[in-house]
């Protein structure tokens, strides 16, 4: 009889360790496609998108500082496992966006192409935070939270949370710079809505 170390419904250490970097590194990704074109997006990353284009701020430290008043709701609902992988996923992502604003240089021919692969690779990355546990905080802790107890799908609840973004980016930026930012919003949140649900995919 084959034991197993680690119950078949979890994921190992080294797995998750993997995860963290891979979504991170994609969402981070995407956040480079957002700048290169003057774009934002929704929830906390693009309220640190927002103040950073306005105060010249480091993106990164912005979207770090902004995220903490969620931890302790993270912490009464949600768990230490979960709020631990999040802070970790969270200064993650920070780390990486600051070191790839220095190594990586994007020249988008259009902001259309910069709004469809910022919502693909952002939405692939938290898809993999999304499966091992863990979010980039924010609007992304409550969207699991809610999902799990009322069955209202986490791309749904931040696709919401996003349209009143949007609405206060309306009277800050130019109508174009709002509608493709919006686009690609949209296709992140489809994606999440389309390929996460809970009944499918358990793992921790």
């Amino acid at each position: 009889m084959l034991l197993l170390s680690t119950p078949p419904d979890r994921h190992t250490p080294l797995e998750d360790a993997l995860a963290l970097f891979t979504g991170t590194g994609l969402v981070a990704l995407s956040v480079q496609f957002l700048q290169a074109a003057d774009l934002i997006t929704g929830q906390i990353a693009g309220l640190s998108l927002v103040l950073a284009y306005a105060s010249g701020w480091s993106f990164g430290l912005l979207f770090f500082v902004l995220n903490l008043p969620f931890y302790g709701f993270a912490i009464a609902r949600m768990g230490w496992r979960f709020t631990i992988k999040t802070f970790l996923a969270v200064a993650l992502m920070s780390a990486l966006t600051e070191l790839m604003g220095r190594l990586v240089s994007l020249d988008v021919a259009h902001p259309a192409l910069a709004a469809f692969f910022a919502g693909i690779t952002a939405g692939t990355g938290l898809l993999v935070l999304f499966r091992h546990g863990a979010t980039l905080g924010g609007v992304g802790i409550m969207a699991l939270y809610i999902q799990d107890k009322i069955a209202i799908r986490a791309g749904v609840i931040q696709l919401g949370f996003d349209a009143l973004v949007f609405i206060v980016a309306a009277f800050l930026f130019p109508s174009a710079t709002v509608a493709w930012s919006l686009a690609g919003a949209v296709l992140l949140n489809v994606l999440i809505t389309l390929n996460h649900r809970r009944d499918r995919y358990i793992a921790t």
